[in-house]
């Protein structure tokens, strides 16, 4: 059996005296493409942060990931007195220092052209979504972590991700989203409800 990218066994999150999820079993393994469903406030981006490592909250179980993570969260993380090309460079993630010409492209690739030097602060929820996904278009990690990616993104946006999405994971990479939506993803589309892990 091949290494897994990701794998949680019996993981429960507790947020002080509730306990949001309880016995999460997940393994991601290179090609997957999952999606974390359930209502709000059912512990979708509590667990999606406890993959990165970056949870606020006690997590339990036991929990192991490759190192070779990109994170993006349901905020853009963008600042809006730079431009996107300087955002793009300057990727709090810090996985890679793309020059112009790379991060041109990555824009171009979500339909930004023409938007590389504007003032972020200036663009439209849809464009600054754009923005921080025209990330996924640049060398990053094998394993993607997204939060909500859909978020303000138009329709001509949703297929963009959705076919990056799908090269990605063809490429040797795995990608866990959470998302409200269906995404057109096909049979590589895995869906965990945590409805079945809620906790008392």
């Amino acid at each position: 059996m091949t290494a897994a990218l990701l794998e949680a066994r019996d993981v429960s999150i507790h947020k002080g005296l509730r306990q949001l999820l309880r016995g999460v079993n997940l393994r991601i393994e290179a090609g997957d493409i999952w999606q974390l469903a359930g209502k709000n406030g059912v512990g979708k981006t509590s667990l999606l942060r406890s993959f990165a490592r970056l949870a606020r909250i006690e997590v339990y179980g036991d929990l192991s990931r490759c190192d070779d993570v990109l994170y993006i969260g349901h905020s853009a993380a963008l600042k809006g007195s730079m431009s996107p090309r300087q955002n793009l460079k300057y990727h709090p993630s810090g996985l890679c220092n793309p020059d112009h010409e790379a991060i041109d492209e990555a824009l171009a690739s979500v339909g930004l052209s023409g938007y590389e030097n504007a003032l972020t602060a200036r663009l439209s929820a849809g464009q600054k979504r754009r923005v921080a996904l025209a990330r996924l278009f640049l060398p990053s990690g094998r394993l993607w972590l997204l939060d909500e990616p859909f978020t303000a993104l138009d329709v001509v946006g949703v297929e963009i991700l959705e076919q990056r999405f799908k090269a990605h994971a063809e490429s040797g990479g795995a990608v866990v989203f959470t998302s409200h939506q269906t995404a057109d993803l096909g049979a590589r589309l895995n869906v965990l409800d945590l409805e079945q892990f809620r906790g008392d």
